[in-house]
């Protein structure tokens, strides 16, 4: 078994995401997820170590000296660190030029050829799903006999038969494992989930079919593919155990609700448990299950509303009626359940007048908490092709440009009857519109008030959202 490290790389200072955030960019709030994609296939290899250099705040000198105790080194990057990883990996090569350097995410899966190109520090490519496939590699199987991969052979690009699509998520061990081993669980942090939080995965794909979005079009499928109850349950009480100072788990999965049986059967062994817990959820789940989940520990949905326009969810493909999220909203303010609301400005269909109606939906809804992101067109998706047909996409096969030099995501699409300048400079109209009104300023005054801790944490988050504010102010 090759010695291995997996390492989410040094970025850009106030990189928020990693290898398992939706957006590589930096945040109104600074954000760390769960390098999950990486403690999964760590789990497989033993003797293997995960490092997560933006979160534990290494740069490229602390991670360096390691380079000489691997002989396998998996990056994982996207789109917008894509040239930084890429560095990295060169770094680590010339410090050691006996170590292979693969890279994995869905960046490199889309565009192995334009990666592999990008330099030769990189050894190979695993695509799709790569538990597996980093596993017989780190066994020492020769390249040409591992599913799912590219590389070169003199001076050639290769490209061996796709993997085939994972089944049995029964068999992957658990990541909580890795996390006890090599992470602090203090060193990861969402603005509306409680710190600490501990993050996992309990299914792959989506059944949606949203033109925008990266991970079921490029890895996990539209295909909901799940770990049975009773191997999640097992899971959760071992994280329980080993993060008592954990004060919330979150199910990171595309939509944790796609099932609705699977989810109240997983939520009555939570409940069991005594566990607090939050996930990722479509607007459509019925009341009678709301209620089983919150009896059983759920706090919060993440939800993603995108647009409060109905022909914008159509040309994205949402699968969602406006109607839908209002009585959705309505049974979640009813039973006390909060709600993460993210928006998405720029997105097909978008004029001033449909933000403004998104923005008024925003305020009926009423989330708890909101995001707001730019339309992003990721390279894999329909709407990266459906920006370059049409002639919209700013900056095409230049990952990088999603977001600006100081990690701030800018909009790389634009359309005859709104520039990408106005899509910019209505994200922080949005933020304005929905935070700073006097509902919104009295429920998060109450929340500071009748908690020290939410108190502090507050203060502190404010002061970030203003620095976020102005430094959009100073890119535009």
């Amino acid at each position: 078994m090759l010695k291995t490290l997996f390492l989410n790389p040094p970025s850009f200072e106030g990189f928020d995401g990693g290898a398992g955030s939706r957006y590589q960019a930096r945040r109104e709030i600074r954000s760390f997820w769960y390098p999950t994609w990486l403690a999964q296939p760590a789990a497989l290899v033993p003797g293997s170590r995960l490092i997560d250099a933006p979160a534990r705040g290494l740069s490229l000198e602390d991670v360096l000296p390691l380079a000489s105790d691997y002989e396998l080194a998996v990056l994982h990057t996207s789109s917008p660190s894509f040239p930084s990883d890429v560095r990295v990996a060169e770094a680590l090569k010339e410090a050691n030029p006996r170590l292979t350097v693969g890279f994995v995410g869905a960046h490199v899966a889309v565009l192995p050829d334009e990666s592999l190109a990008a330099s030769t520090a990189i050894d190979f490519i695993a695509g799709n799903e790569f538990d597996y496939t980093i596993k017989e590699i780190a066994e020492g199987r020769p390249f040409e006999d591992v599913d799912g991969i590219s590389y070169r052979v003199g001076g050639e690009i290769v490209h061996n038969r796709p993997r085939a699509i994972l089944e049995d998520m029964d068999s992957l061990p658990h990541v909580v494992d890795v996390y006890k081993r090599d992470l602090t669980v203090e060193d990861y942090f969402i603005g509306y989930l409680y710190h600490p939080y501990v993050s996992v995965y309990t299914g792959r794909g989506c059944k949606s079919r949203c033109t925008f979005c990266l991970w079921p079009q490029t890895i996990g499928g539209h295909r909901y593919r799940t770990r049975s109850p009773a191997h999640v349950i097992e899971e959760m009480a071992k994280a329980k155990a080993y993060f008592p100072q954990a004060k919330e788990f979150f199910f990171d999965d595309d939509t944790f609700t796609d099932d609705l049986p699977r989810a109240e059967e997983i939520a009555r062994g939570l409940g069991a448990l005594g566990i607090t817990w939050s996930c990722n959820a479509k607007a459509n789940v019925p009341y009678e299950t709301l209620k089983v989940l919150k009896d059983n520990g759920l706090r919060l949905f993440v939800v993603g509303y995108e647009s409060g326009n109905q022909q914008i969810l159509h040309n994205i493909k949402k699968g969602m009626r406006i109607e839908w999220a209002h009585r959705f909203s309505e049974d979640c303010h009813k039973l006390g359940i909060k709600i993460h609301g993210t928006f998405i400005v720029g997105l097909p269909g978008e004029t001033k007048e449909t933000i403004e109606e998104t923005i008024r939906f925003a305020k009926q809804v009423n989330p708890h908490t909101i995001q707001v992101s730019l339309a992003a067109a990721y390279p894999g998706t329909f709407l990266y092709d459906q920006a370059q047909e049409n002639g919209w996409l700013l900056r095409s096969q230049d990952g990088s440009r999603l977001v600006g030099e100081e990690g701030i995501q800018i909009s790389s699409i634009s359309y005859p009857h709104l520039s990408h300048q106005e899509i910019f400079e209505a994200l922080g109209d949005f933020y304005r519109a929905f935070y700073f009104r006097p509902g919104k300023i009295v429920d998060m005054t109450s929340e500071m008030v009748t908690s020290p801790h939410m108190f502090k944490r507050r203060l502190r988050e404010g002061a970030e959202f203003f620095r976020f504010l102005g430094a959009r102010e100073d890119a535009r």
